[in-house]
């Protein structure tokens, strides 16, 4: 540690000791703001990284596929640090935090708007999708959703032998009769539970997590196709994520209406969740201006909306609703799909 120099004698006065103290040197002008703006632009940095990464659609890796789906917070964020900056005045920096805020409202913000919605007359067709945590959700909740809503189609994930027997007791099989159910222990496991006759299909790919799907009989002729939406966890296993995506059927012509329902962990903000909607499908959410609902968290991380309804773009969405479910860390998805 710099020690000050001992005081110099130069001179005495009527007895008097005259002294000269040394003058300690003045902290150089500027430091304190440079190092203010070297945090800041440090701060903004991995913001400019994430938007780049957004604006190119490239996922990435298992970090920055998890960082993508924080976007709509990053334009929060960023604000603040533009402001900031204006504040102490550092230009530049603010000049790139409010873009960064500007090129993120414009990717974020018309989720919170409703598209115009074909005037079809077809059947209604009301699903409803819950991941169970490992079986843990309330039966009687996901019971009561399903009567208060009139599902016709409910795909559950995350769906455990324990689960399938509290959910019986419930009283779900009395309303919900058919059934396609693949239970596995903790998250591996997935089903289909139906108003009307299910008949099984195979419509994607070997998965860890079983997403089974169905043809749904709704009588006069007319068939839905669903499938309980479940691919693995970027996470764990961020190939495997990928893979399961993209082994999920097309949505055209040449097939029945198709659904897919459940928790894709994924977000309007991966490259391969809206990859997913070019295959010929709207996101039920997003439809409606209520895309930015989040619907899981872990209690760290503020919520995301992971879990979808995708409706064949033939159709309409009348109604998308996110229904907190006790006992799981997602939120059920609810949504009305009118068909052609």
């Amino acid at each position: 540690m710099e020690t000050a120099a001992p005081p110099r004698v130069i001179g005495i006065l009527d007895g008097m000791v005259i002294e000269e103290r040394p003058v300690r040197p003045a902290a150089r002008p500027g430091t304190g703001r440079k190092l203010v703006g070297g945090l800041l632009i440090a701060a903004v940095v991995p913001f400019a990284v994430l938007t780049a990464l957004r604006l190119v659609g490239y996922d990435g890796n298992t970090y920055t596929i998890a960082a993508l789906a924080l976007t709509p917070y990053a334009g929060i964020a960023t604000l603040v640090l533009g402001v900031l900056a204006l504040v102490l005045r550092r230009w530049w920096t603010a000049v790139v935090a409010l873009a960064l805020t500007c090129t993120i409202a414009s990717m974020v913000l018309p989720r919170a708007f409703a598209n115009e919605q074909k005037a079809l007359d077809g059947k209604h067709v009301r699903v409803l999708a819950s991941n169970m945590l490992g079986g843990g959700a309330d039966p009687d909740r996901i019971v009561g959703y399903v009567k208060e809503h009139q599902v016709d189609v409910l795909s559950l994930t995350e769906l455990t032998p324990e689960a399938i027997t509290a959910l019986d007791r419930a009283g779900l099989f009395q309303v919900l009769p058919y059934r396609v159910l693949h239970p596995a222990e903790w998250a591996s496991g997935s089903g289909l539970v139906s108003k009307y006759p299910l008949t099984p299909l195979k419509l994607s790919g070997d998965s860890d997590y079983k997403q089974p799907s169905a043809s749904v009989d709704l009588g006069d002729g007319v068939r839905v196709e669903v499938v309980a939406v479940h691919p693995s966890a970027p996470m764990w296993d961020r190939y495997e994520w990928v893979a399961e995506a993209k082994d999920l059927p097309y949505a055209d012509a040449e097939h029945d209406i198709r659904i897919l329902a459940g928790d894709f962990n994924a977000s309007l903000d991966h490259a391969l969740f809206r990859e997913l909607l070019t295959r010929g499908y709207v996101d039920a959410a997003d439809e409606l201006g209520k895309a930015l609902q989040g619907t899981w968290t872990n209690g760290i991380a503020p919520p995301v909306a992971i879990d979808h309804v995708l409706a064949d773009k033939r159709t309409a969405v009348a109604d998308f609703k996110v229904l907190e479910t006790p006992g799981s860390d997602h939120d059920a998805v609810y949504a009305e799909i009118v068909l052609p």
